[in-house]
């Protein structure tokens, strides 16, 4: 369609100027008064051209209950948008997140046709579409609104000095705990590792799920696994993997791992863990059939007025994985990152329209009013520099203040391992390994060898 209207553009050009060749000489007197009427098919204004209606694909991953403030949030950004540039419609296309990152947008992104806006992870796809020429280059949008130097870091959407992406927030990782119950027990989160199992154990023998375990899409439980590793061999070890460094078969590794198993054959989580979608690991904890859940600090969204967890708002608390006695390196590190965003398609720059368009979306949406409203309304920690009074001001509820103490009181924090190694371990762990470890498949040592031998592989691919 749009071939066409170009189409009939350069005709109905090409013959207004065969009018204006033929008037040549008549005293400055139009085609149309020198006997040969109106054409009928005149150029459009410039004006027409912008109240021409014209549509943004947009691929979010707010989907689902537990992300309806999110979701609310970008439908305001979106509506903003729309008002402010004339002919603009957007079309959402809500997809579930992993399916988002490793399956639809590999697709399109290896077909050339990618959403004009999608959910963007930073470290490493971003860099791989960049290099690719997918990515809009948005370094000189930033710049030209001024936020540039706005955001906490934009390290995990940067490829050789150009930003290819925005992160719309933060997060960080530990567990949620039932305080009603652990009130009752008359316990405190655990400082030691040793203190952790024991409160397993006592969960376990009153006939309660000690954790919650949802591990169908492996993502989910590797969560903890990663926090584990990160303990045992260190929090930067997964640095080491893709240069060379370090191994998956370190034997610090493999004492994680094995950890992990341990807690499964104890009966430590949900049992028939590996049939549950992430939806269902909220549901177990929420409904007290699990005391403890470890999960992203996002998840303290669902405990507010309205939401899935509502009725535990008060009695639910947030501690980090305590230390582990022979552990290496710092041992208060968690993951932290702002590896979640946008990201927009390199064709935008082609539509100047589209480009319009793009810059609006992301002044609208990356501002200190949004972020405000991701940290309250949703539990989305803040991508974007803020001010310490306005951001002390704008935390009211018990359970965010405990979690900023706990993410202060860290000395230092790790990625998640899946923006530091490459796709293809990434899939061998989530997709493969940690399920069987799970199902009990496979030993923590083979685990360990077949993810080096992954890893030896899509390194050498890289030399």
């Amino acid at each position: 369609m749009k071939m066409k209207r170009s189409l009939m553009l350069l005709i109905s050009l090409c013959f207004a100027a065969s009018l204006a060749l033929s008037g040549c000489g008549s005293d400055n007197k139009s085609a149309g008064e020198t006997g040969g009427g109106s054409s009928g098919t005149e150029p459009k204004t410039e004006e027409a051209q912008k109240a021409e209606p014209f549509e943004l694909t947009l691929r979010h991953t707010q989907v689902g209950q537990d992300k309806e403030k999110r979701f609310a949030i970008l439908q305001d950004v979106v509506k903003k948008t729309e008002g402010e540039i004339e002919g603009l419609t957007f079309k959402l296309d809500g997809v579930e997140s992993d399916v988002n990152r490793k399956e639809k947008l590999r697709g399109e992104m290896a077909a050339g046709n990618p959403p004009d806006i999608f959910d963007l992870f930073g470290s490493p796809d971003s860099k791989v579409y960049a290099k690719e020429g997918k990515l809009l280059d948005l370094t000189p949008i930033i710049e030209e609104l001024g936020i540039k130097d706005k955001f906490s870091s934009l390290e995990p959407f940067t490829y050789e000095g150009k930003v290819y992406g925005l992160p719309i927030g933060g997060s960080g990782e530990g567990f949620f705990y039932n305080k009603e119950y652990y009130d009752k027990k008359g316990w405190a989160p655990p400082k030691t590792f040793a203190e952790l199992e024991e409160q397993l154990a006592a969960i376990k023998a009153d006939g309660k799920v000690p954790m919650a375990a949802a591990s169908k899409a492996g993502w989910v439980p590797l969560m903890l696994t990663n926090h584990l590793w990160s303990r045992y061999a260190g929090p930067d070890i997964t640095n080491k993997f893709a240069t060379g460094e370090a191994k998956w078969n370190d034997p610090n590794m493999v004492k994680a791992f094995a950890k992990h198993k341990e807690w499964v054959d104890k009966g430590y989580f949900k049992k028939g863990e590996l049939g549950f979608e992430y939806a269902e690991y909220t549901t177990q904890f929420t409904s007290g059939e699990a005391i403890l859940m470890y999960d992203g600090t996002w998840k303290s969204s669902v405990f507010k007025q309205g939401e899935s967890g509502e009725g535990m708002i008060g009695k639910v608390g947030f501690f980090n994985l305590p230390p582990v006695d022979g552990g290496v390196g710092d041992q208060t590190a968690l993951m932290r990152d702002v590896n979640n965003g946008y990201g927009f398609s390199s064709a935008v720059a082609k539509d100047p329209r589209k480009l319009e368009a793009v810059k609006a979306f992301i002044k609208n949406l990356f501002n200190e009013e949004m972020q405000i409203r991701g940290l309250v309304e949703d539990g989305v920690l803040p991508a974007m520099k803020l001010d310490a009074s306005v951001l002390e001001s704008s935390i009211t509820d018990d359970l965010m203040k405990q979690i900023v103490d706990v993410l202060n009181s860290a000395q230092s924090s790790f990625p998640a391992f899946d923006s530091l190694v490459q796709a293809d371990v990434t899939t061998e762990i989530s997709n493969i390994q940690i399920q069987k470890l799970i199902g009990n498949q496979t030993t923590p040592e083979k685990m360990g060898e077949a993810l080096q031998k992954a890893q030896e592989e899509a390194n050498s691919l890289e030399e």
